[in-house]
């Protein structure tokens, strides 16, 4: 069983790759609009990103483009809870850099020349080439501004990945078998019991803080650990009991949660 992430650049051919990947393995795949299905368990609703449309292509882009903070929020409680399954195929969303400390993932990025690029987003969408070129550029550009914004690092640094693939050079075809067969390897290792349990921690503390967030809570000087299952503990100080209370109510809240311990001092914020 295997759990693989599949990045790309725009035009590289990288969703076709992930698709005969998860089809040849008989994986899940994480695709947008299965990601979409996913967060909406998280809780992400229509008044959350009031104005936007969940059915359309580039939801998760809106959100970042509006809501850059909630959207990583979501996308790390997001990814945590695809990947604590042990097996599937995650197509981008930062979720090699999320899944990067776990040795269970195999991470490919699926990359092209840019001429390669614009000529087949071109044909794909019927399209000038001076309009596909522009927006190849524009998501490259969005795409590194995204990762600097993340997590400090460019995604195209070939040392965050396992696999490498010019599809400028061999088909799309022999790309997913290159993946596939690097993935039932025997060096790759499944996903052992004490990884999935980190990942369901991680989901978890995730959910903590988007849940925080769509609430308009910022709780800087506080931290939340689950110490095991459905156990979170709060410890850090709160500038009014209020306050205090409305944490721990909406860490209730939370979907898994099922008890929490808190150890919240309530200091007056001029002592901060």
């Amino acid at each position: 069983m295997s759990l693989i992430t599949i990045s790309h650049s725009t035009g590289s051919g990288g969703h076709q790759i992930a698709q005969m990947v998860a089809r040849s393995l008989k994986l899940e795949l994480f695709d947008d609009l299965r990601l979409q299905q996913e967060a909406s368990k998280l809780g992400i609703s229509n008044d959350d990103i009031r104005g936007m449309n969940e059915k359309a292509p580039g939801f998760f882009d809106q959100i970042l483009s509006r809501k850059p903070e909630m959207y990583l929020e979501f996308m790390e409680a997001l990814i945590y809870e695809v990947a604590r399954k042990g097996t599937g195929v995650i197509i981008g969303h930062g979720s090699q850099m999320l899944l990067r400390d776990f040795d269970c993932a195999l991470h490919a990025f699926i990359q092209a020349p840019e001429t390669n690029r614009i000529e087949a987003f071109k044909n794909r969408n019927n399209l000038s080439r001076e309009a596909a070129e522009k927006l190849i550029r524009k998501s490259d550009r969005e795409r590194a501004g995204f990762f600097r914004f993340a997590f400090q690092l460019e995604g195209n640094d070939p040392g965050l990945y396992d696999l490498v693939i010019n599809t400028g050079k061999m088909s799309s075809a022999t790309a997913a078998r290159l993946i596939v067969e690097t993935a039932i390897s025997e060096e790759l290792k499944e996903c052992s019991l004490g990884a999935l349990d980190a990942m369901d921690r991680l989901s978890m503390e995730g959910k903590i803080q988007a849940a925080l967030h769509k609430n308009n809570l910022s709780p800087n000087m506080l931290h939340f650990e689950v110490t095991e299952p459905g156990v979170v503990q709060i410890r850090g100080i709160a500038s009014a009991r209020q306050l205090k209370e409305q944490i721990i109510s909406v860490v209730q809240s939370v979907p898994g949660v099922k008890e929490v311990k808190p150890d919240i001092s309530v200091v007056d914020r001029a002592y901060y």
